[in-house]
């Protein structure tokens, strides 16, 4: 059950189609305890937390959320579904009321304190479906009404508009995540707008609002045979730019095609780096005034 280079768990997860599972699921499965001390050993297995295992491959966030004694929830449970969160650079951890013996999340035989936390946050809020979700990580509906109350709130519609793009969410499931999240939090559901493709598009979108501009989102131009993310104030393009999408010399030659199709159409473009829209907010607003407020630019 050891042999070097092969893992002969990742039948037993794949069957159980569970990502952690206790000692008494793996002995019921056919595993012994000899078997299960070699498979740690031998780096098949994490013994996450007493009585709990799981593949070596699975990833950090699980394996920390595990070792605490809790699931992944907030931020690090939207990454798992394929949902934008910005600041990943942290294990969200949901926690039960009823939780004890809990572990730091890097060492698991050290019970857990302030000071070796090691970056993961834990969320104790009462969940609106316990039953949701896996054996590591919350619901997506409360994954996000928790990303409400614990990101800035453009990167929370982002995450929002995102699950909804994806048709992850519809309106009832968006109308739950509303009634999890406190009173003053409620007046983000009317800046919601699942048509944004991505989180920094929603970003912009709450740049431009706020700089006190307006903007249609996803305009479809039949010449060109393209959409533009956003027209603001009628005339200037607003493309988001990130690298996963437009990395590369081809998709930079498409992109400058793209902006010399608009311009000969009398739209000039703007196209901030993910960079830019996420980290310098403020530079983005100023080189979008400086475009439509141009009086060489302004129309009649």
């Amino acid at each position: 059950m050891h042999r070097c280079g092969v893992n002969p768990w990742q039948d037993v997860f794949a069957r159980s189609g569970r990502m952690v599972m206790s000692r008494e699921e793996m002995l019921a499965c056919g595993a012994t305890s000899r078997g299960l001390t070699a498979a740690v050993r031998f780096g098949h297995l994490i013994r996450a937390r007493r009585d709990h295992y799981c593949l070596a491959a699975v990833g950090q966030d699980i394996a920390q959320a595990i070792r605490v004694g809790g699931r992944l929830g907030c931020i690090s449970a939207l990454k798992s579904y394929g949902v934008f969160g910005y600041d990943t650079s942290h294990t969200h951890v949901h926690m039960d009321r009823q939780a004890t013996r809990l572990r730091s999340p890097k060492t698991q035989p050290e019970p857990l304190t302030p000071a070796n936390r090691l970056g993961a946050k834990l969320h104790w809020w009462p969940l609106g479906d316990a039953s949701a979700g896996d054996d590591y990580r919350v619901g997506l509906v409360d994954a996000l009404a928790q990303s409400v109350r614990c990101q800035h709130p453009w990167f929370a519609i982002a995450s929002i508009d995102n699950a909804l793009n994806q048709h992850l969410i519809d309106e009832a499931r968006l109308a739950e995540i509303f009634r999890l999240v406190p009173e003053r939090y409620q007046d983000l559901r009317r800046r919601v707008d699942g048509r944004a493709e991505a989180g920094q598009e929603t970003v912009l979108r709450m740049i431009v609002r706020a700089a006190g501009l307006e903007c249609e989102l996803q305009r479809w131009f039949p010449n060109l045979g393209a959409r533009a993310d956003m027209i603001v104030e009628g005339f200037a393009v607003l493309e988001a730019d990130s690298r996963a999408h437009h990395d590369g010399w081809e998709a930079h030659v498409n992109d400058r095609g793209r902006d010399l199709a608009f311009a000969k159409l009398g739209y000039p473009s703007l196209r901030p780096a993910y960079q830019h829209t996420m980290h310098h907010p403020v530079l983005v607003r100023d080189a979008l005034l400086g475009l439509v407020c141009s009086p060489r630019l302004r129309r009649a």
